[in-house]
């Protein structure tokens, strides 16, 4: 395919590929070096302003923080799938009048920024008193958000099975359902996991929305840590240990999402599987629908 859509590069292409990967890496090394110069030229590598990390105190402070974002993310990603599952289904489904609502329900959830959902829940809550505490608020907003892009990636996964597939399998006097679940689900399985695991990076990061209606989540954590005059306000040194912690996180995700994806490749090479989606979050592969 990639020789399809552009000429391979020759020699002096891949010399000047090389001078230009060189140059935006010295640029960017240069970047962080003037943003280390600057930083510290403000005393944010100061003592006192990081002091604050080695007391036991803290670190429990932070650890705590950290097991309220997975603790919600990891029940809004069950959920998610969960709602991703059953209105994937409703969305290939034969009768109308269960698949036009369907839709209707997925574009809209995943036309409504996230934040505007939490809103909706904590807000909700206050002047209806629905009994939600702000972890539910967040909850709700990332299943109905990401369920909904779930939703899209379990329909596109399902359709990019061959149609021979669905044609020999309906040859063969199976049902619908029987179809899907002995048939489609099992070979576009692999197509999905990548997209499905680079979507429940996105999910990860968007728990940090929380701090805004005062969920006790890591980032909630670190503004509360970073106004401490003791420690002459050490918000820049706070923030910077809680996106490193972010940073693994993420990392740790995406390099299995790296993983499932050559899995597939391998395995697609074996039997002829479908390709895997586009990467939930990479803009430049386009979205899974």
């Amino acid at each position: 395919m990639s020789a399809v859509l552009y000429e391979t590069p020759g020699p002096r292409a891949k010399l000047r590929n090389r001078i230009s990967n060189v140059v935006v890496l010295l640029v960017l090394l240069g970047a962080i070096a003037w943003l280390i110069h600057r930083m510290y030229a403000f005393g944010q590598f100061e003592g006192r302003l990081w002091r604050q990390f080695q007391y036991s105190s803290i670190q429990r402070q932070m650890l705590e923080g950290l097991l309220n974002t997975l603790k919600a993310a990891g029940l809004a990603a069950v959920l998610a799938m969960l709602f991703g599952a059953v209105f994937a289904a409703a969305r290939i489904s034969d009768h109308k009048w269960v698949r036009t609502p369907a839709t209707l329900i997925v574009e809209l959830f995943r036309a409504v920024p996230l934040l505007i959902l939490m809103f909706y829940f904590y807000f909700g809550n206050i002047q209806f008193g629905l009994g939600l505490s702000p972890f539910w608020a967040v909850v709700f907003g990332l299943t109905l958000y990401n369920g909904s892009v779930l939703a899209e990636i379990f329909r596109a996964g399902i359709a990019a099975v061959p149609k021979g597939q669905r044609e020999a399998a309906y040859a063969l006097g199976l049902r619908k359902n029987q179809v899907v679940r002995m048939v489609l689900l099992p070979q576009a399985i692999s197509a999905m996991l990548p997209a499905i695991v680079s979507q429940l990076v996105v999910l990860l990061k968007d728990t940090a929305l929380g701090f805004i209606i005062t969920y006790g989540e890591l980032l909630y954590v670190a503004k509360q840590m970073g106004g401490r005059l003791t420690y002459g306000f050490p918000y820049i040194p706070t923030y910077i240990v809680t996106a490193v912690i972010y940073i693994g996180l993420c990392s740790l995700l995406s390099l299995l999402a790296r993983y499932l994806e050559g899995r597939s490749r391998r395995r697609r090479k074996i039997t002829g599987a479908p390709p895997p989606l586009p990467l939930a979050n990479d803009p430049s592969e386009g979205a899974p629908v």
